[in-house]
């Protein structure tokens, strides 16, 4: 599993969902073109505005969690440009002018990223904008053309509820699709993928929500010099998102050379940490641990072999599997000391701690002993046996794993196992 990341060109990660995304956002947007270049265009200088930010935020877009690039600018502006009304804003947008106006705009916004070389991801770019199809049609469709803020609670509460209403449906649209994608791509269950997904909109889609509620409110009462006045905020916003995408990138570097140290002293061949990584990280999907334990578990998966630099000899081949049962544990005890130096990886210690425990002696006796602890267990042997240098087949080794179910290793961790070795997965 590589490290995500900024990477030049394009970025259309799946060829099956990801084409029928695009193709449909980009019919999507053509049509709401021509609709809208035949009947005219309303409130220019008002489209115009909107249209600017969406393809400022466009060009500023980032990946702030390892998923997908995020343009929390260009999403509230849309957003906002959806649930304009009166009294400032004489003729509100429709359904065809606001998808026209984002298309256009994000087309505009991704042609300088395309010409530097830096990444985008067209998906998410036509997520966005079905997501603000779907805003917009349903706000049309619940809120009457001459309601506006007219300073009556009577007209303001059935406003604010019709707004709430739009972005929420915008939100659990891009949720369904994103899950759907989650399930494609990395084989997790879609519930799980679901949950995650909702679980992004709760901490950064709600801001991105509730910046464009205000947005489309401040410009209608106000007019346009309401706009930069709300998107300061979501500039710190973003200024503060991308020092943490940032810390998080030199995080998992440092985690990463210090995985490479086992390799570098002869205690595993090389590659082997992150081979067992990558399938540790592909069972953790199939088993649809949530992002905060497969980061966890991709850490673990990594360092595991940390504590073997405390032995007196290296192990032939990194094969920590030809080692006595004592000498596993207490490299893997030692492992999780040093971890636990760090002072921020506990979590990550504590399944470490665990990863050569026999599941007999305990998880099966002690459920809080992490799940992950035996994915390691299980995604470490697998690639003792399949990895560089190994010579045995998929086959050979799900049999020798499958004599230790039970007694060594976890029959739910096992059975995860054959399910992604079944998929076709290869180091």
């Amino acid at each position: 599993m590589t490290m995500a990341g900024e990477t030049e060109g394009l970025d259309l990660r799946n060829f099956g969902s990801g084409v029928v995304i695009v193709l449909a956002g980009a019919v999507l947007g053509v049509a709401a073109v021509v609709l809208t270049a035949q009947r005219g265009m309303t409130e220019w200088p008002v489209a115009l505005t909107f249209g600017g930010l969406i393809a400022v935020g466009e060009m500023v877009q980032f990946r702030v969690d390892r998923t997908r690039n995020r343009a929390p600018i260009a999403t509230s502006a849309a957003l906002g440009y959806c649930l304009l009304r009166g009294p400032e804003v004489g003729i509100p947008p429709d359904v065809a002018q606001i998808i026209a106006v984002t298309a256009v705009a994000t087309a505009a916004g991704v042609l300088p990223r395309v010409v530097a070389g830096l990444a985008w991801d067209a998906v998410v770019s036509s997520r966005r904008l079905l997501s603000v199809g779907a805003a917009a049609a349903v706000f049309a469709a619940i809120a009457p053309t001459d309601l506006s803020w007219n300073g009556s609670w009577r007209h303001a509460l059935p406003l604010c509820g019709a707004m709430i209403l739009a972005v929420l449906s915008a939100a659990v649209l891009d949720a369904i699709v994103g899950a759907g994608q989650s399930t494609e791509r990395h084989n997790k269950p879609f519930p799980a993928a679901l949950r995650d997904e909702f679980g992004v909109m709760g901490r950064i889609g709600m801001a991105m929500a509730i910046s464009g509620i205000l947005l489309a409110s401040g410009t209608s009462l106000a007019g346009l010099w309401a706009p930069p006045l709300v998107l300061v905020p979501l500039l710190l916003t973003q200024f503060a998102f991308r020092r943490y995408s940032s810390a998080q990138r030199t995080y998992r570097t440092t985690v990463r050379s210090m995985a490479r140290s086992t390799e570098i002293a002869g205690f595993s061949s090389p590659g082997q940490n992150a081979r067992t990584a990558s399938l540790a990280v592909a069972i953790g999907n199939d088993l649809g641990l949530t992002p905060a334990r497969m980061e966890a578990l991709e850490y673990a998966a990594l360092l595991s072999g940390v504590g073997q630099l405390a032995l007196a000899d290296p192990s032939p081949g990194g094969a920590s599997l030809l080692r006595s049962r004592e000498e596993r544990q207490q490299a893997a005890e030692i492992g999780a000391s040093i971890i636990e130096r760090s002072g921020v990886l506990d979590h990550v210690a504590e399944i470490v701690r665990h990863s050569n425990d026999p599941y007999r002696q305990g998880r099966a006796s002690n459920p809080d002993i992490p799940v992950e602890s035996g994915i390691v267990n299980v995604a470490l042997a697998y690639e003792q046996l399949v990895g560089e240098g190994s010579g045995q087949t998929p086959g050979k080794a799900m049999e020798n794993i499958g004599l230790g179910i039970g007694a060594e290793y976890d029959p739910v961790v096992v059975e995860s196992l054959r399910r992604v070795v079944g998929r076709g997965f290869r180091f």
